[in-house]
């Protein structure tokens, strides 16, 4: 079997026995040894820094009219996006160690002690799509965690992943820690994808992060404990208590900043009793004022009574149940707080939500009632990620509700077991 470049490659069974065979060096090892070598990862990342824009300049003539141009973006890579890259290593080497924390202690009445202890998972699978950024975040928050990574990147990055990969997994060989704590399937074919949800006793973990394709390919699919990551289906409603400036320049950055990652705007729901003289307004931000600056124009796909108010495209039946990952924002009027919640919890994805409001009572009924992984008040959906919650970086957000939920960082990539300690004690 041959890679992209015609290149013998490693198979998907050889890489999975290999990381597994690399859990008792990396189990052995100090957090602060651990720690270490992240460090060093993130020194050999920085001077790979020509080799991994290289790369990456393949990757984007090879994608080069097969992928939008938001797309294209989250692909490309910059001597200032490895740099962050790297602090974002170094951002998570700066983290309390996850392990070793003693989670509950009990002393039982005949003596034993009982302690339920956090500790690695194993090895963790990662499969996602077109941001090799994903690469350096995933194995760092692995092997802090204690764990062995096997990622498995999309085919249109996967001359970046390789180029990042090989930095990091030489940072782990100068510090000593196995280079197969760290690996990206080489098969860019489906077939490895499915091979991982397949690999029971080599995965602990299978963690999907990308489109609802793939979400939804990984949780049919799976054999392998998996933890969902959804697709962000992400809602502003703006009350009519809403101080309107302050909501146009959270919903310009919500839904511009960075359209195609999923903590971005993608439904705006308005008050009726602001309607018509916010929705202009919102025109006019999004739409008339950044032609006039040269920046891309959202396209409002609205409903009959925002149509009534704005015209825009009249949105079609999938517009508010779709993750545009563009320059595109459907935008509806609701009668109540009570109506956006409804529309939220029958079209949300359960990401992340966002009230613009000052009255308490609109604020506290939206947050009590809205069941999503993130609840925002007065603040962008942008903010849904693992830096910018303190985790450092994430591995993904977790839509679901049992083990992990919101960004998923260090914690969230434990388990735990029980070590009990007795003294001759027979039941």
């Amino acid at each position: 079997m041959a890679n992209t470049k015609g290149n013998t490659i490693r198979t998907t069974a050889s890489i999975l026995a290999d990381a597994k065979a690399a859990l008792p060096a990396i189990a052995a090892a100090s957090p602060a040894t651990l720690d270490s070598a992240l460090t060093v990862a993130a020194i050999e990342l920085e001077r790979s820094t020509p080799d991994i824009l290289a790369a990456n300049a393949e990757d984007l003539k090879a994608a080069e009219g097969k992928i939008s141009p938001v797309m294209l973006d989250r692909l490309r890579l910059t001597k200032e996006r490895i740099a962050d890259m790297a602090e974002g290593i170094r951002g998570v080497v700066s983290l309390p160690s996850p392990l070793g924390r003693v989670l509950f202690e009990s002393k039982r009445p005949n003596g034993l002690v009982v302690k339920k202890v956090s500790v690695s998972m194993g090895v963790i699978a990662i499969i996602y799509e077109s941001r090799p950024n994903v690469t350096s975040d995933a194995a760092a928050l692995a092997l802090k965690a204690g764990s062995a990574c096997v990622l498995r990147g999309g085919k249109e990055a996967f001359r970046s992943s390789m180029a990042i990969v090989t930095a990091l997994r030489r940072g782990l060989e100068i510090a000593g820690i196995p280079a197969n704590a760290i690996n990206l399937i080489e098969d860019t074919s489906r077939d490895s994808a499915v091979e991982l949800m397949k690999a029971e006793g080599f995965v602990d973990l299978l963690i999907p992060r990308g489109g609802a394709g793939l979400i939804k390919s990984v949780v049919e699919n799976a054999t392998v404990p998996c933890i969902q990551t959804g697709t962000g289906i992400c809602h502003i409603y703006v009350d009519k208590s809403a101080d309107l400036d302050k909501a146009l320049d959270i919903i310009e950055n919500a839904k511009t900043s960075r359209p195609s990652v999923c903590n971005a705007e993608e439904v705006l729901l308005c008050h009726k009793d602001i309607a018509h003289e916010f929705l202009p307004r919102l025109y006019d931000r999004l739409v008339t004022s950044r032609a006039a600056e040269n920046k891309p124009t959202v396209e409002l796909r609205t409903d009959e009574r925002a149509y009534a108010i704005i015209g825009g495209q009249k949105a079609g039946k999938n517009d508010f149940d779709t993750e545009f990952l563009d320059y595109i924002l459907a935008v509806g009027v609701v009668d109540r707080v009570e109506d956006a919640v409804a529309h939220i919890t029958k079209h949300s994805t359960g990401h992340s939500e966002a009230i613009l409001a000052e009255d308490e009572g609109a604020i506290d009924t939206f947050v009590r009632t809205v069941d999503s992984a993130a609840v925002y008040v007065n603040a962008s959906t942008r903010f849904t990620d693992g830096g910018e919650f303190g985790f450092g970086c994430e591995m993904g957000i977790s839509t679901q509700k049992l083990h992990a939920r919101g960004p998923m960082g260090l914690e969230e990539l434990t388990t735990y077991k029980y070590i009990i300690t007795g003294n001759g004690q027979t039941r």
